[in-house]
């Protein structure tokens, strides 16, 4: 990994701004799954440090976006860009660090520059379908996920693809388990969400139903409501909880059993990418240690 922040580095300070530099800094570097995952895939392609570099600068420049879009002034657990210089300068690095990142990736083989472009179109676009369903209630549990896979696992998606094309490895199986990587990851970072404190999380628990986020243990907690206890919880929708509306719907959700409905969801995405990667020993290692995840 240490290549990786080598080549991270290098490309923030060819922006030639030390105003990028005191900004990036700020940036908690985060668990750089996908950087592993490329450096993994393609362990012995010269080139994987730099694009396992470019896809970090990637992903932070949304999470800066996704935190101006969500007003959070949190990211893991350290006051965000956007809280401490303002949504416009978050807004202006974010534009930065995409830049850079497709000038750099520009110098890679067609097929692997454009996987990863176009991931970058996909998840736009999924933040754009997120925002619009933070309107209103959503309970639709196949929008949700379609929004989802956009959102969060098209990326990691990219990821495994590209670098497999890099190793010459089967690009489609390495899709499949970025995919279901993904997928698998964000469904169990919305448990913890509901489940763990905020000391845990870096922001405030229940963060994401506040947002307007309907994940899916709500998603499948308004299935089993009945009329009342609907309107109930949809009313509570985008609402700052008190203690007593968290207690309510933690309790209703124990009573349904929604966040372990969840959990099995995650458990069958990360199965299928297990099985398309069964030779594959570490790969396989990084999805058993991701579902274990305490919720």
């Amino acid at each position: 990994m240490q290549r990786v922040e080598t080549e991270i580095a290098r490309l923030i300070n060819e922006c030639d701004y030390a105003e990028v530099n005191r900004l990036f800094s700020m940036l908690v570097g985060g668990k750089r799954l996908r950087a592993k995952l490329i450096l993994k895939i393609a362990s012995s392609h010269p080139d994987a440090p730099l694009l396992a570099a470019i896809v970090e600068l990637i992903h932070a420049a949304s999470l800066l976006h996704d935190d101006v879009i969500d007003e959070a002034t949190l990211r893991r657990g350290v006051t965000s860009v956007n809280a401490t210089d303002g949504s416009k300068t978050a807004v202006m690095l974010g534009d930065i660090l995409y830049s850079k990142a497709f000038t750099e990736l520009v110098s890679f083989d067609k097929d692997v520059a454009r996987i990863i472009a176009s991931s970058v179109t996909a998840l736009s676009k999924g933040e754009m379908m997120d925002v619009k369903m933070a309107d209103t209630f959503n309970s639709n549990e196949n929008k949700y996920l379609d929004m989802l896979y956009l959102k969060t696992a098209t990326l990691i998606e990219a990821a495994a693809e590209a670098s497999a094309i890099l190793a010459s490895k089967d690009a489609s199986s390495h899709a499949l388990y970025g995919r279901n990587l993904g997928l698998s990851f964000q469904i169990i970072d919305d448990i913890l969400d509901i489940t763990s404190d905020t000391a845990t999380l870096g922001k405030d628990a229940m963060n994401d139903y506040v947002e307007g986020k309907c994940t899916l243990p709500y998603i499948y907690l308004h299935e089993e409501l009945n009329d009342e206890d609907k309107e109930k919880l949809v009313a509570l929708h985008k609402q700052e909880l008190s203690e007593s509306d968290s207690s309510w719907i933690k309790d209703k959700m124990n009573k349904h059993k929604t966040i372990e409905k969840s959990f099995l969801l995650a458990t069958k995405l990360s199965n299928e990418a297990m099985e398309a990667m069964s030779d594959d020993k570490e790969l396989v290692s990084i999805l058993q240690t991701m579902i274990k995840r305490s919720y």
